[in-house]
Order: structure tokens, then sequence, then C-alpha cells
């Protein structure tokens, strides 16, 4: 495998495990506003991702269609927003801060179905590093090595946080650092195997690049705002996640400019 792909599929894996070590480091439940501040800026890196890196460059491959350029990123935002609504209807998981399992009934743990629930939304991520990277294999120069690398990182800086999120609450309900902090890693496992999949689909199908590029990009934003939304809005109103969602986004679009 090429290098800079190989090290574009661990670096979002590395930023989900580094985020599951804090919980060697700090003690207790994440503080409400805390965890509204990191899923706001997770869903602004997921929001400017989303658009720069997905969608605006599958209408520019798309440009030899004239003013039907829009269809692929169209048709494969809205496929991706259903395929993720088939996975959140047909995997058991269980939202933070909920107490009413999601998908079909099971008899999983508790702490079981809140990792499923973070895997359930690492998919589209691995999907999103694995469609540019796939653009800059067979777009022909559209997307850059250096493109593919600021996405790499942009989902690797808002996996820390996710990987904390997830480690710290399983320790707080009793589980020993060493597993909440297993859990809270292997959530983020699925990201790579994502990468490689989307990859070698592009590979067979090079034609279908720009409906992949706006494929993973459904995928995300239906994560955004099925999930990460929700959670960051709950309970007493604060304005801490908003500013976080700016601060996410402006990261993601200065990381795309400036490196990209």
């Amino acid at each position: 495998m090429n290098a800079q792909i190989l090290t574009g599929t661990l670096i979002p894996f590395i930023g989900t495990a580094g985020g599951a070590a804090m919980v060697y480091l700090m003690r207790g439940q994440l503080k409400e506003n805390t965890t509204k501040a990191l899923q706001g800026f997770a869903a602004g890196v997921m929001v400017s991702a989303s658009f720069f890196s997905l969608l605006i460059p599958s209408i520019e491959q798309s440009e030899s269609m004239g003013k039907l350029s829009f269809i692929p990123a169209v048709v494969g935002f809205l496929l991706g927003v259903a395929f993720l609504l088939i996975l959140d209807e047909i995997i058991p998981h269980l939202h933070m801060n909920s107490d009413v399992p999601e998908g079909r009934k099971t008899n999983l743990k508790k702490t079981t179905m809140m990792v499923l629930a973070v895997t359930l939304h690492n998919i589209p991520e691995g999907m999103s590093v694995g469609a540019v990277y796939a653009g800059w294999l067979y777009g022909g120069g559209s997307i850059t090595a250096s493109a593919a690398l600021v996405m790499a990182i942009g989902i690797a800086i808002q996996n820390f946080p996710e990987g904390a999120i997830i480690s710290m609450p399983l320790y707080a309900q009793g589980e020993s650092k060493t597993r909440a902090f297993a859990s809270g890693a292997l959530s983020g496992a699925v990201e790579p195997i994502g990468t490689i999949v989307t990859i070698m689909l592009a590979g067979l199908i090079v034609p279908f690049l720009p409906y992949l590029l706006s494929f993973a990009a459904g995928a995300m934003m239906y994560v955004v705002v099925e999930e990460l939304v929700p959670e960051m809005s709950a309970g007493e109103h604060s304005n801490v996640s908003t500013v976080m969602f700016a601060i996410g986004m402006a990261v993601m679009l200065a990381l795309d400019v400036g490196l990209g």
C-alpha cells in the first residue's frame, strides 16, 4: 500500500485512540458543557469537510456535464443519507445521555451499545477519508495529496474529543481504565476499514468517483443532524456548543485552504 495512503488511513484512528487515552489522565465524568463543546467542535469539522472537501470536489469533477454537474453531488449525497439511515435502523446502539436504545432490539449491554453508537458515527468518517484519497489517486489531479492528508488530519482532530467522550463515561460507569480505553479506541477501528474499502471501490468504478465523494458527505451530514446537533443542544441552553461549532468549521476550512 502507498505510504501516503497508509499514513492517511491510520491518522484518524490515532486521533480516536489518543482521545480515549485521556481516561488515564482525567478522573470521573466529563462536565456537560465540556461534552457539548467537544460535540460542537466535531460537528463543525464534519460540516466543513462535507462541503469543502467532498461536495465541492464532486461538483468540480462533474464540470463536463455543464449545467447538470450538480447531479452526481445531489444523487450521491442523498444515497449517503439513506445508507446511514438504514444502518441506524439495523444496528442496535445507544446515544449519549439516553436510556432508549435505537435500531433492532437486542440484549446487548448498555456500554456495548454506546460503543456501537460511536462506531456507527465513525463509518462515514472513514469513508470520507477514503473518498478524498480516491479522488487524489483517480481524479485526474483535481484533488491533491495534501488535500487528502488535510481531510485525514481534520477527522483525527475531531476524533480526539470523540475518543474521550466514549472512554470517560465508560470509566465513570464502572469499567476499568484499560477496558474504557480499549472500547474508545476500538470504536475508531472501523475508520481505517472504511477508508480502504472506499479506495478499493473507487478504483473499480472510477467514473463514479463524484458520486462517491458526495455519498461520503451525505453520510457525514446525517451523523451531524441526527446525532451531534441534538446532543450538543440538549438540556440547559448554552452557547458553548455553537461557538465550538464555528471554531470547528474555521479550523477545517483553514486546514483545507492553507494546506490543501
